[in-house]
């Protein structure tokens, strides 16, 4: 029997990972890649007997090769936050899937597990720029604002690393980050124990400092617009903290709807699309409607929309926000 551990390269799947590894230790393989890449079970081989764990990843988006993998006889856990559409009914398939605004995939695997390792979660959570529900979850722990500050650059920066065109744009790729992570079952220990914390915390502030430099092309500086597109360049940089910078605008403007693109080499643009903070609905609609679009009602993207179409795009993003 194998077992085959599939998850998001962001703090969510991370952490949603963690969690479970750390209550049902066991070996694994794992699958995983840059946070956009989401189309992860088309990598997976299994078959009777197997046992795969989906964390993070939209089902809809996997549907064909999930179907598949159920047909071969493998059973497969599946904890997801993202659009799904019709989740199939098979007795191969144990399914917790939760698409309200305030969730996570790793507070659900907190739920499944009854909270024994709530810090994960909570650092999860901020990492998905869900602040309230993060200090929400987080009441049982008794932690003072600066041991919530650290929780939230852990998951930041575990957020952070996620982000890149291609695993060179990353300081760690995901496997090697939930490694060094496997030994720690409290993340203030793993803050303290390995200097990977302090090497994306740095890299992080970083690029969010050349980030902050950037004008919007469309919206207002102020809060007064209800949308704003921002356009960073084609960098490494650039290509690590869209999502973490998309974040932070959403936090300092609550009422206006962001998104943040650069231009790819072949010419077409990569998206972060982020809902107001006070209206968490609609960007997963947004970018749906486009090609290679998808995520979820707070916080979607494209990967790869085509040159000709970004003005088109434009006025969708300002016209979903008036």
């Amino acid at each position: 029997m194998s077992m085959i551990d599939v998850f998001n390269g962001d703090a969510d799947g991370l952490c949603a990972l963690h969690q479970l590894r750390l209550a049902a230790p066991c070996e694994s393989e794992l699958v995983t890649g840059v946070k956009r890449e989401i189309d992860l079970l088309r990598r997976v081989t299994a078959g009777e007997g197997d046992r795969v764990t989906v964390l993070d990843i939209s089902l809809d988006k996997n549907r064909d090769a999930l179907l598949s993998l159920l047909e071969a006889g493998a059973n497969i856990s599946y904890f997801d936050h993202h659009f799904s559409g019709d989740i199939p009914d098979h007795a191969g398939l144990d399914a917790h899937v939760d698409t309200s605004p305030d969730v996570c995939t790793s507070l659900l695997v907190n739920h499944h597990l009854g909270g024994v390792f709530l810090a994960w979660a909570v650092t999860a959570a901020f990492g998905d720029n869900l602040h309230a529900a993060a200090r929400v979850a987080a009441v049982p722990l008794g932690l003072d604002d600066g041991q919530l500050e650290r929780l939230c650059t852990l998951g930041e920066c575990l957020n952070y690393n996620g982000y890149g065109v291609s695993e060179d744009d990353l300081f760690f790729h995901p496997a090697a980050l939930y490694r060094r992570m496997q030994p720690y079952a409290d993340p203030f220990a793993f803050i303290a124990g390995d200097d990977a914390f302090a090497t994306l915390e740095a890299g992080m502030n970083n690029d969010l400092t050349q980030a902050r430099g950037v004008k919007a092309e469309t919206g207002s500086a102020s809060d007064k617009g209800r949308a704003a597109l921002f356009l960073l360049p084609n960098t490494a940089w650039a290509r690590r903290v869209s999502g973490v910078y998309g974040n932070e605008l959403a936090r300092d403007y609550p009422d206006r709807a962001h998104a943040v693109a650069m231009q790819l080499d072949d010419g077409s643009y990569r998206i972060s699309v982020r809902s107001p903070l006070s209206r968490k609905s609609g960007a997963d609609v947004l970018c749906r409607a486009f090609p290679t679009g998808g995520g979820r009602a707070a916080a979607a993207g494209i990967n790869a929309l085509p040159e000709s179409m970004l003005d088109e795009f434009s006025e969708a993003l300002i016209s979903a926000y008036a």
